[in-house]
């Protein structure tokens, strides 16, 4: 991966002709997009398009080819898919977020602010894990990603395996994040409705077929089916939020 100099630029993200191999096969192939700050890009496509490759490609985790051009001052808050801890680990809320703010070294309130942040109660610092609910949880994580005050989210389904209540929640928590605090989100997610609700910008993603654009022009039935390569039902029932 390259990092060119030169001066500040005008987005928080800038991806150019980004390509991930995994062997010999690109995963991904030839990329290119930009997010300003405090946008928020949602990231869709079918099981094995590459969504979470690329993320892991824009943090660093990955080797990758091209151009990822994160903006000076940049702070990341990752939340990954699938966070390796079991739920009946007798850890409460405040050793969670205690072991963040340790290994960055975030002064004291942070922990109680990045739960502030996401409208979590401070008493969910002393609640086992194991206890709270998927949203919960999920805040929760959010919380962890938030120590240390990042000005870019990082979303990997945030709202898997979480009830219907729950998802419109951390939905909206998230949507405060941006129009509030400024923060720039990407998410990866499989829920066209809240795309279509809280995105700015939407980056498809297929092993044939790659777009991007507003909601409005790729949220289409034609490019959801060659997307997904079959016929997808969009069913909006209010105007997105902005």
């Amino acid at each position: 991966m390259l990092s060119s100099p030169g001066p500040a630029p005008a987005n928080a993200l800038e991806v150019e002709h980004l390509t991930v191999r995994l062997g010999s096969s690109p995963v991904l192939n030839n990329l290119s997009f930009s997010v300003p700050a405090g946008a928020a890009l949602a990231v869709i496509g079918p099981n094995g398009a590459g969504k979470t490759v690329l993320f892991r490609a824009l943090v660093g985790a990955i080797p990758c080819e091209g151009v990822v051009r994160w903006a000076p001052g940049t702070r990341l808050g990752y939340v990954p898919q699938k966070l390796d801890l079991e739920r009946n680990l007798p850890i409460t809320g405040r050793d969670l977020l205690g072991a963040r703010s340790r290994i960055g070294h975030s002064p004291p309130g942070a922990a109680r602010e990045s739960l502030s942040r996401l409208s979590l109660p401070a008493s969910v610092l002393d609640t086992p894990i194991g206890t709270l609910s998927g949203g919960q949880f999920q805040r929760l994580l959010m919380a962890f990603a938030l120590v240390g005050s990042p000005n870019v989210l990082l979303l990997d389904e945030p709202t898997a395996g979480v009830d219907e209540p729950g998802q419109e929640q951390l939905s909206q928590a998230v949507h405060r994040l941006k129009e509030e605090q400024g923060v720039t989100v990407l998410t990866i997610s499989h829920d066209l409705t809240v795309v279509h609700r809280y995105a700015d910008a939407v980056l498809c993603l297929s092993p044939e077929y790659t777009c991007f654009g507003v909601p409005n022009s790729v949220l289409t039935p034609d490019t959801l089916s060659q997307l997904y390569g079959a016929p997808v039902g969009l069913h909006i029932h209010d105007q997105p939020r902005r």
